[in-house]
């Protein structure tokens, strides 16, 4: 464990990138979204407005004032939290976001342990059995799994697996025969579970499985060539043969010594692996109509919906940064050497 005081200064380091990240990332969304080549009072008030309206729609939402003003105002509505009105819901950016991430977080979350345990699981056998068929044959899938393009592999996967051989429901959260459950978080299996309601848990599981496989396939390989590798390269360490040397029982040096070591190389690649998810759950949400963040994201894009892609760019964009804090701080814990970097 690191020394308190140098685990403060650690943990502080990290605080301050993140801040600076976060303002960075709010003044460049801000930026890019003015760029636009869009009037955001015609998207609103339709194709025709007098004058009078656009003018008072300008002054409403601070439109007619300079950019550093309105910069300034940007910030202030963000710490309030207020985010803007969708121009096509006409509901406010956040209501919008806390009705959409908790279908994205479900999915994300299944997908991301699903990816763990098969990723750390395969990359581990493939370095112990190394240069056998098993090696062989994890190292292909691990490739294979990587390089499909995930939107290919979603429809396949919906048209083998849904409409020809029925294993699993189409898209959608839920059967058109079933209710969602009491909204608590938003995930229903969990709030299908707290409210007592196995079905409704049961149909919600089904829908949730073959998305977050599909999301899952490019993390379960990049994991385990990953695990292959650290492993490998701590099998290599003068302590390892030492402990060979001693005669230590195989299950000892693997999960005492050489997968604790080989630890911090995988927990920088789940920063990966959660931006992997982010990144193809626009595409895997469309497919198999999930009503989530992806989705919500995609339709703002189509429909030129500057509040709303820029809600869900700052929301994307702070889950990044909040996740590679998270992978700092865990890998510091388990290499203290990184605190004096």
């Amino acid at each position: 464990m690191l020394p308190s005081r140098a685990f403060g200064r650690f943990i502080g380091r990290r605080l301050i990138a993140l801040v600076i990240l976060a303002v960075g990332i709010v003044f460049v969304t801000f930026v890019l979204t003015h760029m636009v080549p869009a009037n955001p009072a015609l998207a609103n008030l339709g194709q025709n407005p007098t004058p009078a309206e656009i003018k008072n729609f300008d002054r409403v939402n601070g439109l007619d004032k300079p950019l550093p003003v309105q910069l300034g105002l940007y910030f202030v509505h963000l710490v309030q939290g207020n985010l803007g009105t969708s121009e096509v819901t006409s509901d406010p950016i956040i209501h919008d976001l806390g009705q959409t991430i908790p279908a994205t977080a479900e999915l994300a979350i299944l997908s991301i342990l699903i990816a763990l345990v098969f990723g750390v699981g395969f990359g581990l056998l493939a370095a112990l059995r190394r240069n056998s068929f098993t090696d062989f044959v994890l190292r292909i899938l691990s490739l294979v799994g990587v390089s499909v393009p995930t939107f290919w592999l979603a429809l396949i996967a919906l048209y083998l697996l849904f409409f020809k051989l029925g294993i699993f429901p189409g898209g959608s959260r839920l059967s058109p025969s079933d209710v969602a459950p009491p909204r608590v978080t938003g995930m229903y299996t969990v709030d299908a579970l707290l409210a007592g309601q196995l079905s409704t848990f049961w149909d919600a599981l089904q829908h949730l499985v073959l998305p977050s496989i599909i999301l899952a396939a490019a993390n379960m390989g990049l994991l385990t060539r990953y695990t292959r590798s650290a492993v490998l390269e701590v099998m290599e360490q003068d302590y390892v043969r030492a402990a060979r040397a001693k005669g230590l029982s195989r299950r000892s040096i693997v999960f005492g010594h050489v997968l604790r070591a080989a630890l911090p190389s995988i927990v920088t690649v789940i920063g990966l692996a959660f931006a992997n998810v982010l990144t193809g759950a626009v595409l895997v949400e469309n497919i198999f109509s999930w009503p989530g963040i992806g989705q919500y994201g995609y339709q703002a894009s189509v429909a030129l919906d500057l509040p709303a892609i820029a809600g869900v760019s700052l929301f994307i964009a702070v889950v990044y940064i909040v996740i590679n804090f998270i992978v700092d701080v865990l890998y510091g814990v388990l290499d203290p050497r990184v605190r004096v970097q």
